[in-house]
């Protein structure tokens, strides 16, 4: 059985971004293999935590990737602040095809496009993919799944962070489709009586309230802040009100352009004419939505670069709903060349902590080996990009952990489901299944 079925078989996602199967990269025929443990999303720190404890695997999962796909090459994606990780790395990759690839200690050093091009100094095409360059791009965790693959291990565990107001900030291993509500308890609990929870960070990630939504596969950590918190506030309103502030007040001032990490790289990512479509009439909305389509959705603009605290990235992602009803695609027809003002306009970590007014909660989220006593899972069906998996199983039936509960039919994409836990099936739906003991 070769590695790309193997992966197939233990159902790897991308753990790190959207969920994309890795069993399809690692068909992939390339020149370069990129890690990526760069990590930028701020309080998060789980990338880290897993290179300095379990480095073995993600090197041997690299290699594997490396061998897979034919490469010549691995680049190991780190940031150069992050000693422990890379001393733990350093001495497994010596005479070895990977090298290192340091990076400094910005938001969004993770792009991927921020990092293709650091390691390899190739610009992915305008709305392109890594592979057209020559790269295929894997976070550690998900290289630390291909290792377990190999080892007939499938993915019933996710390894997440929580930071923020908790009383035990702390990094772990949780088994997949355990409720937020347990691995609150886990930590010891909200240490602030009304609270939200950003899922997978506060740059990117989704603010939620309902406790009882589940970790999936691609979920990286919970951030929890007082409902007071400025953040909070911020993303906590009608969507409508985001547009209509910033119909009224944009100046033009272009700082959300000129700090925009893709638009440095040099694609033609324009989030303050952008929002001059939301005071246009539909044609003029027609020209200015277009400036959104390369965008990453990082969030930079809307919570560092605006002077007047509106909502340039929101503004982006409602163009690009737009432009996709109305079967509008926008093409850069200029070269792709990076900005000479590029490296002058990084925005550090610390100071985007320091802006977001996080730095009271900037500590160490320590790993721990504790495993969390999950009475019942709730596994989503679609934890991935492509199709649901189809179950396999019935309610009333008995389930061991590893054990395939749900898998994607032969010729569609998408990614196998299995057990976290071991227990009785208890609910079979359209969109997950319940396994309790």
């Amino acid at each position: 059985m070769d590695l790309s079925e193997l992966i197939f078989n233990a159902g790897v996602v991308g753990a790190g971004g959207a969920g994309f199967p890795t069993s399809i990269k690692s068909k992939s025929k390339v020149e370069f293999v990129l890690a990526n443990g760069a990590e930028c999303e701020p309080l998060i720190h789980k990338d880290y935590e897993l290179m300095v404890h379990f480095a073995p695997e993600i090197v041997k999962g690299f290699e594997y990737m490396i061998q897979s796909t034919g490469a010549r090459k691995g680049y190991f994606g780190i940031k150069s602040k992050n000693i422990k990780a890379i001393e733990t790395l350093e001495p497994l990759i010596e005479n070895s095809l990977i090298e290192k690839t340091e990076l400094g200690d910005f938001y969004p050093a993770g792009d991927e496009y921020e990092l293709v091009y650091a390691a390899t100094k190739r610009l992915i095409p305008p709305a392109g993919i890594p592979l057209q360059v020559g790269c295929v791009v894997n976070n550690v965790e998900s290289l630390y799944n291909v290792a377990r693959a190999v080892e007939g291990k499938p993915v019933t565990e996710k390894f997440i962070c929580v930071a923020g107001a908790v009383k035990k900030p702390s990094t772990f291993f949780v088994p997949i489709g355990t409720s937020f509500r347990e691995v609150l308890e886990f930590v010891g609990g909200a240490a602030v009586k009304d609270y939200g929870i950003f899922v997978g960070g506060v740059m990117m990630g989704q603010l939620i309230f309902d406790l009882d939504e589940v970790v999936t596969k691609t979920t990286a950590g919970f951030i929890l802040l007082p409902k007071e918190h400025y953040l909070i506030k911020r993303k906590n309103q009608p969507e409508q009100n985001w547009h209509r502030i910033g119909k009224s007040a944009c100046d033009q001032c272009s700082y959300c352009t000129e700090f925009c990490p893709r638009y440095l790289l040099g694609y033609d990512v324009q989030p303050h004419k952008v929002m001059r479509s939301l005071g246009f009439s539909k044609t003029g909305s027609e020209i200015w939505n277009q400036m959104a389509e390369l965008c990453c959705a990082c969030g930079l603009c809307t919570l560092y670069a605006c002077p007047e605290d509106l909502f340039p990235k929101e503004a982006c992602d409602k163009s690009k709903r737009e432009m996709r009803a109305e079967g509008i695609k926008y093409v850069q027809t200029k070269p792709v060349k990076v900005h000479p003002m590029k490296d002058g306009r990084r925005v550090p970590l610390k100071q985007l902590i320091k802006k977001l007014n996080l730095q009271n909660y900037d500590v160490h989220t320590p790993f721990t080996s504790e495993k969390l006593n999950v009475k019942s899972v709730k596994i989503l069906l679609k934890q991935h990009i492509g199709e649901k998996a189809v179950p396999v199983v019935k309610i009333g039936e008995k389930v061991k952990i590893d054990q395939l509960i749900a898998k994607i039919e032969e010729g569609k994409m998408g990614a196998n489901i299995h057990a976290s836990i071991n227990g009785i099936v208890t609910q079979v739906s359209d969109d997950f299944i319940r396994i309790s003991n």
